[in-house]
């Protein structure tokens, strides 16, 4: 752990240009440091997350997970600091972009004449991040005190796996210290007027398949090749992907959480033109939802690389086993917060099952309901997509449905267990 940092009272050092919101200054600003991989500049945000804190008045703690890899935990303490605290998740980086596909440089945060701000990370996640803290301050502007300590906490390497930040800190003594009753993380865009929110992830399962077979000259048939062996890996994985697609454009009440998708993502093997290889490796993106059952869906992959020919076998890169799914019933104490605060504020949700993996998964794997939700509607979903770009007018709106939220998270009253 390093040092505590503490900071003066509320300011409002907010970066504006001339007749623009505060808060989308600040945003903007956030969004041209340039936290990007292989080699984000974690200084800069630090620094910059480092100066919120100041702002805020707020203590500051940094914890070194991993070497060069700090979660930072900025905490907001309730009027009854035993009970169970409300986590408020982000991450600092952002993925790669190609600049020659953008209209503006992704780092400048352009905002065109309809008022789109364009640049890495307005969807996924830096908006949420200054949504967190501007909605925090807001709150403290008007007074509140919350019965329930509140922890905004900045992770360092979500876009690459989280192994090195949440996944290390979820099992840090540090992290228990938090006494985390409820966490909020990352959600996605909803094009249309309702705001989604996830309360399950699937399980990314990365997985190899080693096609091992008889070498020979390429001008001859010979049997019991890697490559036949393969072929019939593919023709199964890529059979049982198109049942699973079917399934999903047949339904109307499947999402795409719902179903387990399959792609073909890297192929290996050979040496030369005219020599047939000894071995060849075929690697699959599982990701599979949490309401499948996962022992027997590797039994079926064993069966099926059974089927394909001798010796093959496989190994995973990636195996995640979590199948935890955060209550959506309105006797939760927690969902009946989230869920009655949106039904005041008219802000309609759509409940699903995460496709993709965010960091909500390692909470939940440690008993800690978390949802995922950014309030983005009426915007395409443009993560890790070229010109990615957030309103400000959305933007603006989902500090106060924040705002709400985390009073209302913050006040619920003690659970049964809660001293």
């Amino acid at each position: 752990m390093l040092p505590d940092k503490d900071g003066p009272g509320v300011g409002g050092g907010q970066s504006s240009s001339e007749g623009e919101d505060p808060s989308v200054g600040l945003f903007r600003e956030y969004l041209r440091l340039r936290t990007v991989h292989p080699d984000p500049d974690y200084d800069a945000a630090l620094g910059f997350l480092g100066r919120m804190a100041e702002e805020l008045g707020l203590p500051m703690k940094k914890f070194e997970v991993c070497p060069g890899r700090v979660v930072l935990v900025i905490t907001w303490e309730g009027l009854n600091p035993v009970l169970k605290s409300i986590l408020l998740n982000s991450h600092t980086d952002v993925v790669p972009v190609f600049q020659e596909h953008w209209k503006y440089d992704a780092f400048s945060a352009v905002k065109d004449a309809e008022g789109n701000i364009f640049g890495r990370g307005t969807q996924d996640m830096k908006c949420v991040t200054i949504q967190y803290i501007q909605a925090v301050r807001r709150l403290k502007a008007e007074g509140r005190r919350l019965l329930r300590t509140v922890h905004l906490m900045f992770v360092p390497d979500e876009e690459v796996g989280g192994q090195k930040g949440m996944e290390t800190f979820v099992k840090h003594p540090e992290f228990n210290k938090l006494n985390i009753g409820f966490a909020l993380d990352e959600g996605l865009a909803n094009p249309g007027e309702a705001f989604t929110v996830f309360y399950g992830e699937r399980n990314p399962w990365w997985i190899t398949i080693h096609c091992p077979g008889s070498p020979g000259h390429g001008s001859r048939f010979v049997e019991n090749t890697a490559a036949e062996k393969l072929h019939q890996i593919m023709n199964t994985f890529l059979g049982f992907r198109e049942k699973e697609k079917q399934r999903l454009n047949t339904s109307e009440c499947l999402t795409l959480g719902d179903v387990t998708t399959v792609n073909l993502t890297m192929l290996k093997g050979g040496v030369a033109y005219n020599v047939i290889p000894s071995e060849m490796d075929i690697t699959f993106d599982l990701r599979i939802p949490p309401t499948v059952n996962l022992q027997e869906f590797e039994r079926q992959i064993k069966a099926w690389c059974k089927e394909a020919g001798e010796d093959v076998t496989y190994e995973f890169a990636q195996k995640h086993m979590n199948q935890n799914m955060t209550s959506t019933e309105e006797k939760d104490p927690w969902w009946r917060a989230f869920s009655g605060a949106c039904r005041e504020m008219n802000v309609t949700l759509e409940k699903e099952i995460f496709p993709a993996a965010t960091d909500s998964r390692f909470i939940r794997a440690v008993g800690i309901p978390a949802v995922g939700f950014s309030p983005m509607n009426q915007t395409p979903i443009l993560l890790h997509d070229h010109n990615e770009f957030l309103n400000e007018q959305v933007f603006l709106r989902g500090i106060g449905i924040y705002e709400r939220l985390i009073a209302e998270l913050a006040s619920v009253p003690p659970c049964p267990g809660e001293a």
